[in-house]
């Protein structure tokens, strides 16, 4: 309220609001807003993404009956075009919307909040200007006064570390707060598939979560079941040559979708049907290799018959209003499972839900991008934070292959500070953010020789100003990225790494083609 009332000074005054899953961050906003408008001042309120969250729409419509906007892509540009002068013109106290709605021209602005700030869908990635809502917000509220509150369960692990230091107010909500109460977090159980495997069970149900279906079926409640993994294969194999189906187009392995006979790349969505032989030795012999959500939906149909699914995952929604059709469904008790993948991550708030299962924590866990970890850990905690939300108490079961993972250990915890602590030190030693700034530059070409050749040009230029001034940058690469090739062309990449890389390509002039991010969302 004080900053709200007396704004001013060199920073913007902004708020990490830390809360575990269900601790009443969205009051909070609420509460700020309806002081800011008391105030005379009006608000933006940023979602990752406003398919997901039509609850969060449903709540502040409700706070501010008629005086909220929603301004985002999918409307048409006529619809856009009248929110956006009405926006202008002081027709609304509060603008909901995705990053772009940080550029809605809401007059006498006193609030903005980042909900979920820890998203990455706040990053802009494939246009320029590739710019992050945070960092865009941060600036407007220095240009205007008004106040930043960005809140999450499980900060950007820089955005944590600026709150410590000093640069941003750091407020805690500690306790879950359900129609129970205070209440505690659901716990959770870690299960070790390798045992699993070594007892005999070769289903991708641990005996834990398929007694923990069973009882809360029996019990008439619902359950989610998480994978972040489409589809029914994830690859697909000829058994006689070991040849394996990819992209033409991407290189990258093609993902079987069962119910279409398709086979699918997820890179590029390139489609075709799934052959009967193999097309390099013309054997029969085709196996179909890995897990994704279908293959989830189908096994659990298998083994409890009576059980009503629902899956909801991108090949699913893609039509207009899909993702809130099947919200309200499951809202309404229309499926006991609902199985899925990172859209379950969202915030959402399912009251009958006392069983959360994570079919597979492991999948990004390994991959060569400093923040997997922390992706992980994200990804974990907040899918978790979907059980026990209403009047019966939540559990969680987490399936994996590396139990002791800091990550995974963590997660099972709740511990967010424990993580932190370890995931902070590791980019200290190893010169990641936030102790450094990171930009990616990448080549794409049809010809990978052009991509190498244009690659290793550029490297020798930079390395050689870097040594004439005596930069504190480091130089990672030339080298194919981790998705070497997108749409027919290779991509090659150069990471410049220091305390301030803009400043190195301020002097460093880039040929025609070479694609710029600062402050990447990954470097994969």
């Amino acid at each position: 309220k004080a900053q709200l009332r007396q704004p001013g000074g060199n920073r913007p005054a902004a708020f990490l609001l830390h809360g575990v899953t269900g601790s009443g961050k969205t009051e909070v906003y609420l509460r700020a807003l309806a002081e800011a408008v008391a105030l005379g001042k009006r608000g933006i309120v940023l979602v990752p993404e406003i398919a997901l969250t039509p609850q969060t729409i449903e709540r502040f419509a409700a706070r501010f009956p008629q005086r909220v906007a929603v301004l985002h892509s999918d409307l048409s540009l006529g619809e856009q075009f009248d929110v956006w002068h009405q926006i202008r013109e002081g027709a609304y106290d509060v603008v909901i919307g995705p990053r772009s709605a940080v550029f809605a021209p809401q007059p006498d602005l006193g609030l903005i909040v980042l909900d979920e700030e820890h998203e990455w869908a706040y990053k802009q990635v494939e246009h320029s200007p590739r710019y992050h809502a945070r960092e865009v917000a941060l600036k407007l509220a220095e240009l205007t006064g008004a106040v930043v509150v960005m809140g999450s369960a499980t900060p950007d692990v820089g955005t944590f570390h600026l709150a410590e230091s000093g640069r941003y107010h750091l407020l805690q909500l500690p306790q879950r707060i359900t129609v129970r109460g205070d209440s505690p977090l659901p716990e959770v159980e870690v299960v070790d598939m390798r045992r699993e495997l070594k007892s005999g069970n070769r289903s991708m149900f641990s005996r834990s979560l398929s007694d923990a279906i069973a009882a809360t079926l029996a019990a008439g409640q619902q359950t989610i079941l998480f994978l972040n993994r489409r589809g029914s294969a994830t690859f697909v194999q000829c058994r006689d040559c070991g040849f394996v189906l990819r992209c033409s187009g991407c290189d990258l392995p093609l993902t079987y979708h069962g119910p279409d006979g398709l086979l699918v790349c997820h890179q590029c969505n390139r489609r075709k049907p799934a052959p009967a032989y193999c097309p390099a030795c013309w054997g029969r012999r085709i196996r179909y290799l890995g897990t994704g959500t279908q293959r989830v939906q189908d096994e659990v149909m298998r083994n409890f018959p009576g059980a009503r699914t629902m899956r909801w995952d991108r090949d699913v929604t893609r039509g207009k209003n899909s993702h809130e059709h099947i919200l309200k469904r499951f809202l309404a008790g229309e499926a006991d499972i609902l199985i899925g993948t990172q859209m379950l991550a969202k915030g959402l708030d399912f009251p009958e839900v006392t069983l959360v299962g994570i079919v597979l924590a492991d999948t990004a866990l390994h991959l060569p991008d400093f923040r997997a970890c922390e992706r992980t850990f994200q990804l974990l905690s907040q899918v978790a934070g979907r059980a026990g939300r209403g009047s019966a108490v939540g559990r969680v079961i987490v399936q994996t292959y590396v139990p002791e993972h800091y990550a995974i250990a963590h997660a099972a915890k709740h511990d967010y500070l424990s993580f932190y602590r370890q995931e902070v030190a590791y980019r200290r030693q190893h010169r990641y953010p936030p102790f450094s700034r990171l930009a990616s530059l990448v080549f794409s070409h049809t010809n990978e020789a052009v991509c190498r050749r244009e690659s290793a040009s550029l490297h020798h230029r930079l390395k050689k100003q870097v040594e004439a001034e005596g930069l504190d940058i480091d130089l990672i690469g030339p080298s194919p990225m981790f998705f070497r090739k997108v749409r027919g062309h290779f991509r090659w990449q150069i990471i410049v790494r220091g305390p301030d890389p803009v400043s190195l390509l301020a002097r460093v002039p880039l040929p025609q083609g070479w694609r710029v991010d600062v402050d990447p969302a990954s470097v994969l």
